[in-house]
Order: C-alpha cells, then sequence, then structure tokens
C-alpha cells in the first residue's frame, strides 16, 4: 500500500479529479428528506454528474423523472436519469425519453434493465420495445443530442456466457452511440485494471469509469454484490469482522476501506470515479475531501424536501 507521502505526491501534481454521484428515488416522506439532505451535502462539491436510478420493471419511472426534473429546476447539478428496455414499447420508451429532453436533461443511463420479477429471473424483451441496451442507446440517440451512459462489468454481468462476450456486448453499445461505461463496483482494484487492458486491447476507448460502492453496511453489501456477480475478498469480510452491533466502528472502518481503494486508483492514474452512495452523503463527502475536493459555493443550493 503506498505511503501516505506518495498519496501526497500524488495530489501535489494538481491531476484534475473528477467524481459521479449515483442516488435512488425515494420510496417515503423519510427517505425524500435524507436524499435531499445528501443532495444538499454533496452538491458544493460540484460533481461532474449525479445519476438516479430506475427501479425494476421501470418500477420508479414517475419517482425517477419527478427527482430529476427537481434536479434540474433547484440545483446547480447536471443530472443524468436511468432508463430500461424492460415493461414498455419503443413509443413509451420514446416518450419518456424526450420528456427528459423537454425537462432539460441531456445526460441519460442506458441499461438493459432487471426483469420486473427482480434478479435471478430470465430476462425477456417487451415484444414492442428494445430488444437490448445497444438498441436503447441508439433509439436515445435518434431523438436527441443526449450524452449516453451504458455499464460494464469487469467481473462481466451474472448472464454472460464469458466476460470476453461481455466486452463484446459492450462494443454493440459503443458502436450504437454509447459515450462512456460506469462499472459495476468491485473492492479488488486490480480486477479493474486487468479489466481496463482487455476492454482497450478490445478497440474500446471510450472512457470506463470505476464503481465505487463505500460500504455502510457490510452484510448488505456482501448480499448486493451475490446478486450482481461482484465478488467479496476475504480481507474486506475481515475488516468488519465483529462489527455488526458497533455502528461507529463500522463506520470508521468503512471510510478507511474506501479511501484505501480510491486513493490507490488515484496512483494507478484514475482521474474519475463514480459513487453508489446510497443516498447518504457521509462516506462520499469524506472520500472526495481524502480526493482533494473542497466545497464550492453552488450557483443555486438545493433545497431540503
Amino acid at each position: 500500500m503506498p505511503s501516505a507521502s506518495q498519496h501526497r505526491a500524488s495530489r501535489d501534481g494538481f491531476r484534475p479529479i473528477r467524481v459521479s454521484i449515483e442516488f435512488f428515488p425515494p420510496k417515503t416522506e423519510e427517505m425524500e428528506k435524507i436524499l435531499w439532505s445528501s443532495i444538499e451535502r454533496l452538491a458544493p462539491l460540484q460533481p461532474k454528474f449525479v445519476s438516479v436510478t430506475y427501479g425494476a420493471g421501470g418500477s420508479t419511472r414517475e419517482r425517477t423523472h419527478n427527482t430529476v426534473a427537481r434536479m434540474v429546476r433547484e440545483t446547480s447539478l447536471k443530472p443524468a436519469a436511468h432508463l430500461t428496455c424492460v415493461n414498455a414499447t419503443r413509443e413509451e420508451i420514446d416518450a419518456v425519453v424526450q420528456s427528459y429532453w423537454d425537462a432539460g436533461v441531456r445526460h441519460i443511463v442506458a441499461l438493459r434493465g432487471d426483469p420486473a420479477e427482480g434478479v435471478g429471473y430470465t430476462y425477456r424483451p417487451h415484444p414492442g420495445g428494445y430488444a437490448q441496451t445497444s438498441d436503447l442507446v441508439a433509439g436515445i440517440k435518434r431523438i436527441g443530442d443526449f450524452k449516453v451512459s451504458v455499464s460494464a462489468y469487469p467481473e462481466k454481468h451474472p448472464e454472460a456466457a464469458s466476460l470476453d462476450a461481455d466486452i463484446d456486448a459492450l462494443k454493440a453499445k459503443v458502436d450504437a452511440g454509447a459515450d462512456q461505461a460506469i462499472t459495476q463496483f468491485f473492492f479488488d482494484n486490480e480486477i479493474y485494471l486487468r479489466y481496463l487492458d482487455k476492454v482497450r486491447a478490445a478497440g474500446i476507448e471510450i472512457p470506463i469509469i470505476p464503481g465505487i460502492l463505500p460500504v455502510q453496511n457490510f452484510k448488505q453489501a456482501a448480499n448486493f454484490a451475490r446478486r450482481t456477480g461482484a465478488s467479496v475478498p476475504y480481507w474486506l469480510a475481515a475488516r468488519f469482522e465483529g462489527l455488526e452491533n458497533d455502528v461507529e466502528t463500522r463506520r470508521l472502518v468503512a471510510a478507511a476501506v474506501a479511501a484505501e481503494q480510491v486513493l490507490d486508483l488515484v496512483d494507478q492514474g484514475v482521474e474519475d470515479f463514480h459513487f453508489y452512495s446510497m443516498n447518504r452523503s457521509d462516506l462520499v463527502y469524506a472520500i472526495c475531501h481524502l480526493l482533494g475536493l473542497r466545497s464550492q459555493a453552488p450557483k443555486a443550493a438545493a433545497k431540503a424536501a
């Protein structure tokens, strides 16, 4: 692990570090307050963009749209709306895309999406819809000059036959017009770096932004990782062992683990990071501070609900 002095040296070179942050639309009034409190806390860091997720089967379509539209109206943030292929015709999806354009949104995260039944069930394209992400990307680009982000899987998508097949799927998305990719979260940086080498060897040159999950709750994170095909290294489990009922220590360990991961990636030359915030600001804010980002007065501060 690099020393503190090595980390300081890497930061003193004024290399620009850019971050983006993912939120999910709130289900309750209390969750709404937590979300907008987090947005208010993180907005002064001026992230490159913030994304808002889309539930399985398009179940949060309206809440996603409302959250993104409010960000456009009330903050200086640049929102990116998630959009999936599931449970909708092309006409319905095109109407959603057009509504985002009309609301001032210029960035969409295009995903195939999970089946309405949830992860683990077989995906079936809607008979009148977009069959896969590459089709959705092309459809979005036909409607407007959106920036389009797509997903990438350093340990392959759980349904992919192989990592090579998954990289072929990524190439199809790029050929359809994708501008950048955001990876599934990972905890071992070597997995991301090896994946990046493979992607570049396949002729894919778009930015591949590492997705970082600050661990708020280890048990939940481990279960999420199993469902999405991300591995959990033994050393990570050991870091959190015995802390199930010790919230304060768990937070300190979580911050140390995430800081170690991102600072190592900075030393490897990585300049962009995408944080899965889980609508909580504390760990993300601390990591951004360690990366050298400082709060700046936004043009229009987010208003709490």
